[in-house]
């Protein structure tokens, strides 16, 4: 059975840096897995699988075809429930759902004000001209006056994760003493900074780069398989 997972990439097609994809990267590695990746770049999104989809990641699993990140991480426990579930129940579903909102809505602006430039400056040139177009229309500003706006969010951005940190006071992952979707959800935040500014927005000793350390390392180091810009 063919299982593909398109993914979001700059113009070295290794580099995926996607929030959205890295949570379904970390999802097929929690469930075992095996599949192929497609990298695509902004442009091509419309014309993969018969224009089936206007963002990724979209997985193809055999037949079946699966949007948006969450649903995916759904698909995934009820095809595969004999593999290590994501989510550990409905109470785990229910918890995922704030914590997507939660990410979203704080921390991916945030990593979009800092990480601006350094994503349009890694794509192909008519990926960059869509993005620029895009992002300035939604934002409201040029992309050199958001990044500008940036700097200010690198220091404050460490003050947005305590609530993690707090929790990591008493165990290991949002998950508990493992991870599940919700702890891929935050690292998919981090993650996508990591891969495209590189920025440094946690302190040596801070609990949640620990976590986030252990996060990379997770399924056999998976995380590591983009290195930090």
């Amino acid at each position: 059975m063919t299982r593909l997972l398109y993914a979001l990439s700059g113009a070295d097609r290794t580099r995926q840096f996607s929030p959205h994809v890295w949570k379904t990267v970390m999802s097929l590695a929690h469930k075992g897995l095996a599949y192929e990746t497609v990298p695509v770049g902004f442009t091509e999104i419309p014309a993969i699988e018969g224009g089936s989809t206007a963002t990724v990641p979209l997985l193809r699993d055999g037949d079946r075809l699966v949007r948006d990140s969450f649903d995916i991480a759904l698909y995934l426990d009820e095809a595969y429930p004999d593999r290590p579930s994501l989510f550990g129940g409905e109470g785990g579903r229910a918890m995922a759902r704030f914590i997507e909102n939660w990410s979203q809505s704080t921390l991916h602006m945030a990593v979009t004000r800092i990480a601006i430039l350094d994503i349009h400056n890694l794509l192909e040139p008519a990926d960059q001209a869509y993005f620029r177009r895009s992002r300035e229309e939604r934002l409201g500003a040029s992309l050199e006056d958001i990044a500008a706006a940036g700097k200010a969010e690198v220091e404050g951005f460490a003050k947005k994760l305590q609530p993690l940190r707090n929790m990591l006071k008493v165990q290991p992952f949002i998950g508990g003493e493992g991870p599940l979707f919700p702890d891929y959800i935050v690292f998919g935040a981090l993650q996508w900074l990591r891969t495209t500014a590189g920025t440094k927005v946690l302190e040596e000793g801070d609990p949640v780069a620990g976590w986030f350390a252990r996060c990379l390392d997770l399924h056999g180091g998976v995380g590591h398989r983009v290195t930090a810009a």
